[in-house]
């Protein structure tokens, strides 16, 4: 149900934006769900272009929709919470920095952070589920994830009663919990034991070939990608200007694509300084395919086995930085943002990611998600080397944390899956299964 201050909100007008090729540049209209630029057969990042230029934030209560001139939606959902920006005391004197900013995705109520799935994917569903038009709500929605997204999307699809169906790896589920009983509009089919996130991909893929099902996107999304940015947008208003560095820890780096794009935007908006990030993309060692591929100065990925893939995977402590399909080559991807952004690639160990989780929780009193921690961890190492100036503004966005605090005292629940889809399964069989009785 909407709540009575949200009402309004429901008759919002979609921000008047075009789409814009990475590949060729060439610009032309959303004539809806599009991922792809109709006109070129390659794979090609998509970027939205918004006619307003400035970013005039709306009031608190708008939540996530705060940031609606830059989110290409045509209508807002119920129960959104942004991101909370604010300047670090305790770990900033720890790492010997002057400017640490701290963007903070999850749940921290204190320092006024809403999101009940405990992470940044919320900015991913409420503008991805936004984009999906009330005409669209016939058809289902295919979402293929880890653990967090599918948990978002779940959450923000049930409160709004939206179709979805989730593609997860089985060894993923224990992640799919929730604070209230979800809306059987959502369902779940997962991937065989043994099986990580690619194979959920390719699972989504298949379906997305039977009518009645809609591919979410993922990176080629523009709601995806933007809703990502906010972040960004986060940091930027409550400093003043635009961050020096930029720290995440990635598995596709779709967050740091979108943190670069938004970088864009704040650049023509004018008012926040003409600074271009350097992103600063963190892996997880020892599944580290983009870093290997950035260390090779290799725009592709470097062959790898795929068996050899999932057991590296297996190894990291971010389990959630275990993307093999991840959109780093293609134009408008992860390699261009760094080239653009004079960024890098670097990976950290596990033992550094389960002690910077502790740092962080012991200086800033809020347990963090191991993807944040990889983050900080790769800040430390940064700052170790000298390569980040102690006076420069650093946003470090923490992307998802307070995952105890909520479950405390709570009564959790977990959805199970409808079926547990094999590879070899076929499309006419796996149409029949899918087939709501």
């Amino acid at each position: 149900m909407v709540s009575d201050d949200q009402t309004d909100l429901m008759n919002y007008q979609e921000s008047p934006y075009i789409l814009e090729n990475r590949a060729t540049g060439r610009k032309f209209e959303d004539t809806g769900w599009l991922l792809n630029d109709p006109l070129y057969p390659q794979p090609a990042l998509l970027r939205s272009v918004y006619h307003k230029q400035q970013l005039q934030l709306k009031e608190e209560r708008y939540g996530f929709y705060r940031y609606a001139d830059w989110l290409p939606v045509n209508r807002y959902l119920d129960r959104s919470s942004p991101p909370v920006t604010f300047r670090s005391q305790a770990l900033s004197k720890s790492l010997g920095l002057k400017n640490l900013y701290i963007t903070f995705s999850g749940y921290w109520p204190n320092m006024g952070a809403l999101m009940e799935t405990c992470s940044f994917k919320e900015c991913e569903a409420y503008s991805v589920c936004g984009r999906f038009a009330s005409g669209e709500s016939e058809q289902i929605l295919v979402v293929a994830s880890a653990g967090n997204t599918a948990r978002a999307f779940a959450q923000i699809c049930s409160d709004n009663q939206i179709p979805l169906l989730l593609c997860v790896p089985l060894d993923n589920i224990e992640t799919l919990w929730f604070g209230r009983p979800l809306n059987e509009c959502v369902r779940l089919v997962c991937t065989p034991k043994g099986s990580d996130y690619f194979d959920a991909i390719r699972l989504s893929e298949t379906i997305c070939s039977l009518p009645g099902f809609v591919e979410e996107g993922g990176a080629r999304n523009i709601a995806r990608r933007d809703g990502m940015g906010v972040t960004v947008l986060s940091a930027a208003t409550h400093i003043g200007t635009i961050p020096d560095y930029y720290v995440q820890a990635v598995g596709s780096g779709t967050g740091a694509i979108a943190a670069w794009e938004a970088n864009m935007r704040l650049l023509q908006d004018g008012r926040f300084g003409n600074t271009k990030m350097n992103l600063i993309a963190v892996q997880n060692h020892p599944f580290t395919p983009m870093f290997d591929a950035w260390s090779a100065g290799s725009r592709a990925l470097l062959p790898f086995d795929e068996d050899f893939a999932r057991l590296q995977a297996k190894k990291i402590e971010a389990k959630v930085l275990s993307n093999r399909k991840p959109p780093y080559s293609l134009p408008g991807g992860l390699f261009d943002a760094l080239t653009e952004s004079n960024g890098k690639i670097i990976k950290v160990f596990n033992q550094e990611i389960v002690k910077a989780a502790a740092l962080f929780e012991a200086l800033e009193e809020i347990d963090i998600h191991p993807a944040s921690a990889a983050a900080l961890a790769g800040l430390q190492n940064e700052i170790a080397k000298g390569t980040i100036a102690t006076d420069k503004v650093v946003m470090l966005h923490v992307t998802g944390g307070g995952e105890r605090l909520f479950k405390r005292n709570r009564h959790l629940y977990y959805l199970q899956p409808d079926h547990i889809i094999s590879d070899n399964i076929s499309a006419e069989e796996l149409s029949t299964l899918l087939r709501r009785p």
